[in-house]
């Protein structure tokens, strides 16, 4: 395909000629070889790719098999070839025939009462054991007839005419003898022998039936495609229709009777209602409508119907596994409480049927069950009984999902196709579902990467202080350095980290202490501090304006004071203390 830029001009006058190539008025474009191109071949055919370098001529040679040929000649592997015939056995070769070309696991003879190893006896020949290799191609691998030698043949078609030959011989020595036992029956010198006639006159009409029925075989056969299991195959199949029946548009040809579909080849509605039933072959397609499954869907829907009416919560295109399932319980409840009826019955009654022996059909596996099959071996009427697959349930949908529990793998995980959803029995979301775990894993993913953003900015004005102070210590101003008034640290917010080795200053503890129990005797959280008007933090003056970093010795003395009402040492009198 050429890269080249083309202007708008060129172009249109590319699409022209293109335009007039189609409708005839311009002459064809010729490829490499001189041959004329389709103008009606699409271009994505027709143009080769960028990487074949074909000098931008458009044409079909791209398409062949560019590789090199398959060989041909008349090579191939020699077939029952012997190189040498022992008179002993030798050691190495097979035990069984004697041969050094083959162990004796791989031998193709009939395995020996005694091996050619012990008898010494019969040795056979060591066959040919080609090594060269032919260069075939992709259909020359598959040929089944590839090394095929067609003088064998002869020997089939040598053995057919010899058979031939000898048949009519056979017919010309009995045509003699009935025409010489005809002459000579009036004068009595030949008995009369009807027997040996009728055999003559059977089978000379059964050999000239024969031969008149060559030209007419396959007449009743018909080769078309038929889908298979494994795919369409093309055989040959009887045709099942017999020419004496009546077409289905022959049976009433009143224009207002029933209406025929030439396309579908069916005729529903019943040609002719007003005959006798007795005599009717055809009543229509409509008839088979009522056979097959067809009836248990009615009487599912039937079933669904009269459920609902009785005020059951059961809708058959809103919820038809639930509908066919409820369907199933029904009939087998009812089967169960018409067979426990039944044998009570029999119970109480008897059985007279019982005592009588069951039928030579029914001992011989053989049933009167009707069942029809097209032309591919399908099943049309009648209902086959089919193999369970396996002894526990499948294709069983729970909890709204379209898909059965296993369908979908992800991360060394099992779940459900229809929502992606990996706990069992859980409800399905569908789409929905699907769209919310994928927004739940984006905002994870973002929320994981903040997080590590700000360690890592943590992380580096850590060292950057650390460096500071250093750099500060060596000069002699490591007091003098100024603090940040407005620097928060991570100990003074709420749910900070605390490093666990702190040092608390005994002093400083006991004031918390102090301060605590006043703050617990004034109750809650309205302490009382120096400089908030004696009213707690709540109740300091207007013009009282302080903050009170919370140290490591407060937040030591609350948990020393702090109450656990879930504690049951509280009750033993004990005030908190545990009994030693």
């Amino acid at each position: 395909m050429s890269g080249a830029f083309k202007s708008r001009e060129e172009h249109r006058r590319a699409t022209e000629l293109e335009e007039a190539r189609k409708a005839g008025l311009a002459p064809a474009e010729l490829d490499e070889d001189g041959n004329e191109i389709n103008p009606h071949i699409p271009q994505f055919m027709a143009a080769a790719p960028w990487y074949l370098s074909q000098n931008s001529k458009p044409g079909l040679k791209h398409q062949k098999a560019w590789g090199p040929g398959e060989r041909q000649g008349d090579e191939w592997y020699k077939r029952g070839v012997k190189t040498f015939q022992a008179a002993k056995f030798r050691k190495g070769a097979c035990e069984n025939c004697g041969a050094m070309s083959h162990k004796r696991k791989d031998c193709v003879e009939r395995p020996r009462k005694v091996g050619a190893e012990k008898t010494n006896k019969n040795i056979a020949a060591d066959e040919l054991i080609q090594v060269h290799s032919f260069d075939l191609g992709f259909d020359g691998k598959r040929d089944r007839y590839n090394g095929f030698d067609a003088g064998d043949y002869t020997r089939v078609v040598d053995r057919f005419d010899r058979a031939e030959q000898l048949k009519q011989e056979v017919a010309k020595k009995k045509e003699l003898e009935r025409a010489y036992r005809k002459a000579h029956r009036g004068g009595g010198d030949v008995p009369d022998d009807k027997s040996d006639d009728d055999e003559d006159s059977d089978g000379d009409d059964g050999g000239g039936a024969k031969v008149e029925d060559a030209d007419a075989k396959g007449f009743m056969k018909v080769t078309k495609r038929v889908r298979t299991a494994g795919g369409g195959a093309s055989m040959t199949v009887r045709n099942l229709r017999i020419r004496e029946d009546t077409a289905k548009y022959l049976r009433n040809l009143d224009l207002s009777s029933a209406y025929y579909d030439p396309k579908t080849r069916s005729m529903r509605e019943n040609p002719t209602p007003h005959s006798d039933p007795s005599e009717q072959f055809f009543l229509g397609d409509n008839v088979k409508r009522k056979t097959g499954d067809t009836l248990g869907f009615e009487r599912l829907n039937d079933h669904a119907f009269d459920a609902y009416k009785k005020g059951q919560e059961i809708h058959m295109q809103a919820a038809p596994s639930q509908a066919e399932l409820l369907y199933q319980q029904y009939r087998k409840k009812k089967d169960t409480l018409t067979g426990a009826t039944k044998n009570s019955i029999l119970e109480k009654y008897g059985n007279a049927a019982a005592a009588d022996p069951a039928p030579e059909g029914l001992l011989l596996g053989q049933t009167e069950n009707y069942m029809e099959y097209d032309r591919a071996g399908r099943i049309i009427k009648g209902e086959e009984k089919a193999a369970a697959k396996s002894r526990y349930e499948e294709n069983v949908l729970e909890q709204n999902h379209k898909a059965v529990w296993g369908s979908f793998w992800q991360s060394g995980q099992w779940g459900y196709s229809c929502c992606r959803s990996f706990q069992k029995n859980s409800y399905c979301t569908g789409v929905r579902g699907i769209e919310a775990a994928a927004a739940s894993a984006d905002q994870m993913r973002e929320n994981l990467a903040a997080r590590e953003a700000a360690m890592d900015a943590a992380k580096q004005q850590e060292e950057a202080a650390e460096a500071e102070a250093a750099a500060a210590a060596a000069a002699g101003t490591a007091g003098k350095k100024k603090e940040n008034p407005f620097a928060t640290k991570a100990k003074d917010l709420w749910g900070g980290e605390v490093e666990e080795d702190v040092q608390l200053d005994p002093s400083k503890l006991m004031e918390a202490l102090r301060k605590e129990d006043q703050r617990l005797k004034a109750g809650g959280a309205g302490a009382v501090e120096e400089g908030d008007g004696g009213g707690g933090e709540r109740k300091r003056g207007y013009h009282v304006d302080h903050e009170v970093d919370v140290t490591e010795e407060d937040m030591e003395a609350y948990r020393m004071k702090r109450q656990r009402k879930d504690d049951p040492m509280n009750d033993a009198g004990t005030k908190g203390y545990d009994l030693v």
